[in-house]
């Protein structure tokens, strides 16, 4: 009865873990003379999500990592044909490009050990990690090669854009502020108080400990709720009570406001440019893309 126990238990225990295996490796695309297995698409999604938290966290990550999930297949898949494509033009990188990229990731930890304590929670090692920015450089490289050094923008496109827009080139009201920067509240009140009463800064600097900066923000910029729900109240020449932000007190003294006003284009000519040849680099790239695909073979593996 005891070995009948132990064969059932050492069978159970082998079929898991054969099942946790075949799901990862299970086919889920082929692509010309390549496979994409279920693993291929967790590292994908591992490598995305490594890439957001540079910027995002918590809710928002998750929110942005679920967003790419649903068409993770497509992009993989288009991914896999450029790469194909850079191999085939014979596109190379230099290794010591890619170990740079990684000691530049490396430099967002404060050791090394909570950079690979974060590669192991996405289910990635380094070597994982640099495969993976080693094939973004290929990527990178043919679409520089096949589609971005083919895009142009004619002057006269981005005077008919600007023209046709105009609305779209608002310059919205400009702030200029004085900063000052205390670490104590007592002192910051006293000092608030005191150019109230019309002291030079110059004059209080040789009473008062404090760093004096200078500050521009605009209408509709991301600024701290701190800073927003201060400055935008502010008259000309006000000064602000002390505003506690992590850990330290500012003081801000407007300036100068410049009114919203239309831009000219010489201003917009930058902004405009980029819009168009983004445009035109996606429509582009979009093309080179299903011209490819209609080259390649390519077959989901439905469940």
């Amino acid at each position: 009865m005891r070995r009948i126990i132990s064969f059932i238990v050492l069978t159970f225990l082998f079929c898991c873990s054969f099942s946790g295996l075949y799901a990862q490796d299970k086919m889920v695309a082929v692509v010309n003379n390549e496979i994409i297995t279920q693993k291929d698409l967790n590292d994908f999604l591992n490598f995305i999500r490594m890439q957001y938290s540079r910027e995002l966290s918590g809710k928002d990550l998750e929110e942005k990592v679920s967003s790419v999930k649903q068409d993770l297949l497509q992009r993989l898949i288009e991914d896999r044909i450029m790469l194909q494509q850079a191999k085939a033009e014979k596109i190379t990188i230099e290794p010591a490009r890619i170990k740079a990229k990684v000691n530049e990731i490396k430099k967002r930890y404060a050791l090394e050990s909570d950079f690979e304590r974060d590669l192991a929670r996405q289910g990635l090692g380094q070597a994982d990690l640099e495969n993976k920015i080693r094939e973004q450089m290929l990527t990178y490289n043919i679409v520089e090669q096949k589609v971005r050094a083919k895009v142009v923008i004619r002057p006269e496109e981005v005077t008919d854009f600007y023209n046709q827009n105009k609305s779209k080139f608002i310059k919205p009201e400009e702030r200029f502020l004085t900063v000052i920067i205390l670490q104590d509240e007592s002192t910051a009140k006293s000092l608030s108080y005191s150019l109230r009463l019309g002291e030079k800064i110059e004059s209080l600097a040789t009473r008062y400990t404090f760093t004096a900066d200078t500050l521009s923000v605009s209408q509709g910029q991301s600024l701290r709720n701190e800073i927003e729900n201060t400055v935008f109240k502010l008259g000309l020449s006000e000064v602000s009570d002390p505003v506690k932000i992590d850990g330290q007190y500012y003081i801000f003294i407007l300036d100068e406001i410049l009114p919203i006003r239309q831009m000219d284009l010489a201003e917009a000519q930058e902004k405009v440019q980029a819009y168009l040849f983004d445009k035109k680099l996606q429509e582009k790239l979009t093309n080179w893309l299903d011209e490819i695909k209609k080259q390649s073979y390519i077959k989901i593996l439905e469940d």
